[in-house]
């Protein structure tokens, strides 16, 4: 009969050899194991893995699987990730420390990941930062947050258009100030977002329909 200790020394090995499989499947199936039976020996592999895994759902279950293990000591490391020079490393650790929402990791927010160049980042930022954003902290974020404003396609505008409504009245001063904008489209996406926040029911695209003949007709919000 073999011992626990070495089927359990077994299993982590053959565990961590999954992660590096060819195959998506052998991988997603390993991240799944690993969250089954979180050892801590696992948490440093699911981070570096995060940080190249091509496979959506893979990354989506190596954070699962992440988020299975104590905050105590996925935290500090997922922090550290978010120096990498390499984006994706930066954006699935925003991504997981957004899913574990443990606020110690609020003061590693920086102004320049929520600017950051690459927009999956700066996106996975605004999510983060929304969740794990200390009472008090919310005008600051918001002054941040709109200077995005007009920033990507579709998606892109979307996502900070629902960081900023999440911050709630908060965000109205920075917003209205936007709304005047000599960008038309920082002025469109403030005035879709304004539209938004008063009517989520309406859709992202019929509010940016009407921020843009807004913008045309020179009507504002305070002169309807």
């Amino acid at each position: 009969m073999v011992p626990v200790t070495m089927q359990k020394d077994t299993d982590t090995t053959r565990a961590l050899q999954g992660l590096e499989s060819g195959s998506s499947s052998v991988r997603l199936q390993a991240a799944l194991t690993v969250g089954t039976t979180p050892d801590p020996r696992f948490i440093d592999k699911l981070i570096e893995r995060c940080g190249i895994e091509p496979d959506f759902f893979v990354r989506d279950m190596l954070t699962w699987a992440l988020t299975r293990h104590p905050a105590s000591l996925t935290v500090p490391k997922l922090v550290g990730e978010l120096r990498s020079e390499r984006a994706q490393a930066r954006s699935q650790a925003l991504h997981t420390l957004s899913k574990i929402g443990d606020r110690r990791a609020w003061p590693a927010i920086t102004r320049a990941l929520l600017t950051d160049a690459d927009e999956e980042v700066a996106r996975s930022a605004w999510r983060a930062a929304v969740v794990l954003l200390p009472e008090g902290e919310g005008l600051e974020l918001a002054g941040v947050l709109t200077t995005q404003l007009g920033r990507g396609e579709r998606e892109t505008q979307l996502s900070l258009s629902r960081a900023l409504i999440a911050l709630g009245e908060v965000i109205m001063p920075a917003l209205r100030a936007a709304t005047q904008d000599p960008d038309p489209r920082v002025r469109q996406h403030a005035i879709a977002t304004e539209r938004l926040s008063r009517d989520p029911d309406a859709g992202f695209e019929f509010a940016i329909e009407e921020a843009k003949r807004i913008a045309v007709l020179g009507t504002t919000s305070q002169e309807e």
